[in-house]
């Protein structure tokens, strides 16, 4: 994620909130504060309508088709793949893989790239901050190949152990797999030098950015990483879509990993010959709806600005930080010197869950348990937290509303 530049401009806040109809609701007799972001964001008007009209004027198959429909709704998915690409600040759009989310991008790579790739006794390194989508599938890949799992630590503060990274990048290490930015906690790792550390060995590295790309700027060349991934509804898109970035000499290598239609050439009872890229790993009828709405999400993020998003939201977290932490009893779990807009904390005496129904019965959504990243919980010596996370469209008024319902938690179970 970008230092802020020039480009950075004060965020017209109460202008962008008009534009999520959501956020104009009552919860539980209350006004909606939603500090969920993390799991999932809200969707601006510009999505939703570019989704309503894919399916009331232009809804048909795309590609395949000669007719004027069929035409309108390549196009439009096409423009949503150079649009991901711009976003990404990758080099060519055959580079975008379409997929469901940043999950399935995840599988992609491991059982299409690495595992025709991997013998017994490989490792992978993966990092504790990790959520279990970039955990899961390397144990898979672990019981398939017979490879070995290597996990970089983090300290007291959630912060990755840089030299006990670099160490783990031996010469039996075939893949790194590595998060941006930690969903539980909001730690921002520095993968630039990480990438760097395992290219000087020619280790090649896949960054999970799920909750990255919507909070600050990613610039792929800069990054150096051979495959990033993201998923549409945690920036402003829809459900069930997201990209796979990988470069095109690793894609073209790389076997399919769904077969169907789309994904071919020819087919013969003999013999099927695939399709270029991207098309090859897009098998069977696309989310087309779907990659209409991610493109349009990333429209109005760059409108809004980037740079002007990821400063808002560092004033938002240093003013909860200090806010939650003046409340007696209560503990910011995860203390990284970077971190994106990610709040977690535990209460004394207070189960997660119970502070989170308390909180929506103030109107304020908030996530407790242990946001599939039960690793990193538990070596920070928790089970669970809750956790507020944040976008462009939250206030400090809503802070404010965060810190009533919390202080209302410690009075409950005091």
């Amino acid at each position: 994620m970008s230092e802020i530049d020039d480009k950075e401009r004060p965020l017209d806040v109460e202008r962008l909130r008009g534009d999520f109809p959501i956020l104009s609701q009552e919860v539980n007799g209350k006004p909606l504060v939603y500090l969920d972001n993390a799991a999932t964001t809200q969707k601006p008007t510009a999505v939703i309508d570019s989704i309503c009209d894919y399916y009331r004027e232009y809804n048909s198959n795309i590609h395949r088709g000669v007719h004027t429909l069929s035409q309108k709704a390549t196009d439009a998915y096409e423009r949503a793949r150079v649009r991901t690409m711009d976003f990404l600040g990758a080099g060519r759009p055959e580079e975008i893989i379409f997929v469901r989310g940043a999950t399935e991008g995840i599988n992609l790579v491991s059982q299409a790239y690495l595992r025709p790739r991997i013998e017994p006794g490989d490792e992978i390194v993966i990092s504790t901050l990790e959520h279990h989508s970039n955990i899961v599938p390397w144990q898979l890949l672990r019981e398939q190949a017979g490879a070995v799992l290597k996990v970089a630590p983090v300290d007291d503060n959630g912060a990755i152990d840089i030299q006990a990274y670099k160490d783990l990048l031996g010469e039996r290490t075939k893949f790194v797999s590595l998060v941006h930015v930690s969903n539980a906690l909001g730690t921002i790792n520095p993968i630039r030098e990480m990438v760097a550390m395992a290219r000087e060995k020619e280790i090649p590295v896949l960054v999970d950015g799920a909750q990255a790309a919507a909070h600050g700027r990613v610039d792929i060349d800069k990054l150096g990483c051979d495959f990033y991934t993201i998923s549409g509804h945690k920036m402003y898109g829809p459900t069930g879509i997201g990209a796979l970035y990988g470069k095109a000499q690793l894609l073209e290598e790389m076997p399919p990993y769904h077969g169907g239609g789309e994904m071919i050439l020819s087919v013969t009872f003999d013999k099927t010959e695939y399709n270029r890229l991207p098309y090859k790993f897009e098998a069977g009828t696309p989310d087309i709806a779907g990659a209409i709405g991610l493109g349009a999400a990333l429209e109005y993020i760059e409108e809004a600005g980037i740079e002007s998003i990821e400063a808002h939201e560092k004033n938002l977290l240093d003013y909860a930080t200090a806010a939650v932490s003046s409340i007696d009893g209560v503990e910011i779990i995860g203390r990284a010197p970077a971190k994106a807009g990610i709040l977690s904390f535990i209460i004394d005496g207070v189960h997660p869950h119970d502070a989170g129904t308390i909180l929506d019965q103030q109107g304020v959504a908030v996530r407790a348990g242990h946001h599939c990243a039960q690793p990193v919980l538990e070596r920070l010596g928790v089970q669970a937290t809750v956790r507020a996370s944040f976008a462009l469209y939250n206030t400090r008024e809503e802070i404010d509303l965060l810190a009533q319902g919390i202080t209302k938690a410690v009075e409950v179970f005091a």
